[in-house]
């Protein structure tokens, strides 16, 4: 039986927005708004909804890079809420995160030696000729010469920089690795050698993946299981590229509705309206005012997510209305 290795419950993160007035009531941004969720050990769990809906802020929760408002982040059976700074400390070594912009991540005024050999130094890992080796391996594994550590980031091209900020996540020897829009900046060829790279060192290392993004065809294509996120909530978990599985979220649908299938002839589902403003998100589910579907009871309560079948989730009160029927 596979094994959790982090799970989200009811994780929430709340940003406060500047009063412009003293005597008014304090207002936040809902950016993660009750998330639950588990990744199991060795797999790849994509994260996929509009931009704004809180796909980066749930990975950076789970790399505790902000800390959660509420709810509660599990790793190995260990809640992470109220860890010291050691403690902390030492769970950067089994956590690691890669961002979407290469450029801004790695600091320009150092070499890339320096860049990947620091967090072993700071994690006090080896001695220096140690270290070194860890270094030229890990670029290797990654695809680049080890000759590289003498290069300057503004000197590599953006598929080049990508795979230097993949090999500073590995070189601590990570278990989970977030991946927060890798690809989205690069060129369509570059992408795909950076996603069969990825592919290829998580089954080498037998790593895990939280695998944001907001392309769609890259999240089936790379995931395991996919998670749909919409205003701060998740609407849908299912197993990608299972026969059989189609979406039932009405969100869901829309979203993939729009991806070329030349197998298949798909209705495109157009979504009306804007995206609702997470700081006053309308009463219900959230999606209600754009669902096409949507029913009395979905503007007065929210829906939990509620399992429908074999690794498939959904949030929605059509499925909760058929399952008891």
């Amino acid at each position: 039986m596979t094994e959790v290795l982090i799970e989200a419950s009811s994780l929430t993160k709340h940003y406060p927005v500047p009063k412009q007035r003293l005597l008014e009531k304090q207002q936040v941004v809902r950016a993660v708004d009750g998330v639950s969720f588990q990744i199991n050990e060795g797999e790849i769990f994509g994260l996929v909804g509009e931009s704004g809906c809180g796909k980066s802020t749930t990975g950076q929760l789970l790399v505790q890079l902000v800390k959660q408002t509420g709810g509660d982040l599990i790793y190995q059976g260990r809640t992470l809420s109220g860890l010291s700074r050691g403690e902390l400390k030492s769970l950067r070594r089994d956590i690691q995160i890669v961002f979407q912009d290469p450029y801004s991540s790695l600091n320009p005024k150092k070499k890339i030696g320096w860049i990947l050999e620091e967090p072993l130094i700071i994690h006090k890992m080896g001695d220096k000729q140690t270290r070194r080796k860890i270094v030229s391996e890990t670029l290797e594994q990654v695809g680049l010469d080890p000759g590289y550590v003498n290069r300057f980031p503004h000197e590599l091209s953006g598929g080049q920089k990508q795979r230097v900020g993949i090999a500073a996540a590995l070189v601590l020897t990570p278990k989970f690795i977030v991946i927060d829009e890798a690809v989205s900046a690069l060129d369509v060829s570059v992408q795909s050698q950076i996603l069969n790279l990825l592919k290829d060192l998580q089954q080498k290392r037998g790593l895990t993946y939280l695998f944001i993004s907001h392309d769609l065809n890259v999240v089936e294509y790379i995931s395991d299981r996919v998670g749909v996120m919409y205003l701060g909530k998740m609407v849908e978990i299912f197993t990608a590229g299972e026969p059989g599985i189609e979406p039932l979220h009405p969100y869901t649908r829309a979203l993939f509705s729009s991806i070329p299938d030349a197998e298949r002839k798909k209705e495109r589902v157009t979504l009306q309206g804007e995206v609702p403003s997470p700081i006053h998100p309308p009463g219900g589910c959230a999606f209600h005012p754009r669902c096409p579907l949507a029913m009395d009871k979905c503007r007065v309560t929210a829906p939990e997510l509620k399992r429908v079948g074999q690794g498939h989730e959904v949030s929605c009160h059509l499925y909760e209305e058929a399952n008891h029927t």
